[in-house]
């Protein structure tokens, strides 16, 4: 496309009346004035968390669901309530948020402090002090602010998962500590089992009260998201039905209202890339394709490099003149990848576990074949589009930092 073609193409998109009003209303980070089918989830946040406009420390919160339940939507909406007040009021409170998912910014013990200690005006590097050191710097901050803080922190399960239970420990042992201010923690998580796997002392000091959200059901889906398009669509772009297919597929993925919003966002743009005047039912099977594919290549990106190396090892078997591979095919070829990017190879056995989890989540199909005497073996297929593949093989070269050394394989 010519620079005039291009410079025209953006003329008329500019000129084209949107189908949308107020896209933001159906994205993750909008904050609703009022939120559907949470009441009671609520009330009873709001009642433990009323403490600080007294400048007293409420107890910690243990938040849990399914993704897509309203968690975070209902903390951010009490804590933004509880903020207006004590701003109207003058009163000494300081709510902070923090997704511990989020790479480089709090996935690590130490760079989550760092962020919260960063919230008080601390500089501090990404890396190179003591952890000992950053955590002194936090509560420095913390006695000094003279403020009742309230810190909730989203998905702490995966920072959980990848740095240990001793960093709630740490940060609820701080408080007991603290004489000029105090603090309290909210935690949410969406593994609805993660409180088994935690030390005891660590279970009793976060979770003080525990609180779960319900997924949706398709009914109570329909109303959020007939509520959320009357402000994000001009009038009569939605066709019959439209809301209902949403529904029912929000409803299959565990009353995931989230994915409900996005799917209907997503449907609304894929149209409005067609020039459709209207939001198709056909819109939604188009966007639902486009975010199973999109998922996947996000699950891939978030994977542990054995993980990445496995895969990798599959796509480079499929991608040789072998018509099927097996399990052995995919572990010789593992060992090499591991050789060429300085990692140490796991069992064959835990490759083999590996390769289970990917055919669970679908990226492949396993069919296991008995060798008589000589066990059980599993021929294994990629169940992923021609495209798909493509860009999954460039995050994983990418991700492993092969560049191009594939081409040696």
């Amino acid at each position: 496309m010519g620079e005039k073609s291009l410079g025209k193409y953006f003329i008329n998109y500019m000129e084209k009346e949107s189908l949308f009003l107020n896209k933001k209303v159906l994205q993750s980070t909008y904050i609703p004035n009022e939120i559907k089918h949470r009441d009671n989830q609520i009330q009873q946040i709001a009642s433990i968390l009323a403490p600080v406009l007294k400048n007293e420390q409420p107890s910690n919160i243990f938040i849990y669901g399914k993704t897509g339940t309203g968690k975070t939507l209902s903390a951010k909406y009490i804590a933004n309530q509880l903020m207006k007040i004590a701003n109207s009021k003058n009163l000494p409170l300081d709510i902070l948020y923090v997704n511990c998912k989020l790479k480089k910014v709090a996935d690590t013990e130490y760079r989550l402090i760092a962020e919260l200690a960063r919230n008080f005006g601390k500089a501090i590097p990404s890396t190179g002090l003591p952890t000992d050191e950053v955590y002194k710097i936090f509560y420095n901050a913390l006695e000094d602010s003279k403020k009742t803080i309230v810190i909730i922190l989203d998905e702490i399960d995966q920072l959980i998962k990848k740095t240990g239970d001793e960093l709630i420990y740490n940060l609820t042992r701080i408080n007991s500590e603290l004489k000029n201010s105090t603090m309290s923690i909210v935690g949410i998580s969406n593994v609805l089992t993660f409180m088994n796997d935690l030390d005891s002392r660590v279970k009793s000091s976060l979770s003080e009260e525990e609180i779960l959200f319900p997924p949706y059901n398709a009914v109570q889906i329909q109303e959020i998201l007939k509520k959320r398009s009357v402000l994000a669509f001009r009038k009569k772009v939605l066709e019959q039905g439209v809301i209902e297919k949403c529904s029912a597929y929000a409803a299959r993925d565990h009353g995931d209202a989230r994915r409900a919003l996005e799917l209907l966002r997503v449907a609304g743009e894929l149209a409005e890339r067609k020039n459709q005047k209207n939001i198709k039912i056909d819109n939604i099977d188009e966007a639902e394709d486009k975010m199973e594919k999109d998922n996947v290549l996000e699950l891939i990106k978030n994977q542990p490099k054995q993980f990445q190396a496995t895969l990798y090892s599959i796509m480079l078997n499929k991608s040789s003149s072998k018509k099927k591979f097996f399990t052995g095919d995919i572990y010789e070829t593992y060992k090499d990848v591991c050789i060429k990017i300085g990692l140490r190879p796991l069992t064959q056995r835990r490759i083999s576990d590996i390769i289970a989890e990917f055919d669970m989540i679908g990226l492949i199909n396993c069919r296991v074949l008995s060798k008589g005497r000589y066990g059980r073996t599993r021929e294994i297929t990629l169940s992923v589009p021609q495209t798909t593949e493509t860009k999954i093989m460039g995050i994983l070269i990418e991700s492993l930092e092969l560049g191009r050394k594939n081409e040696l394989f």
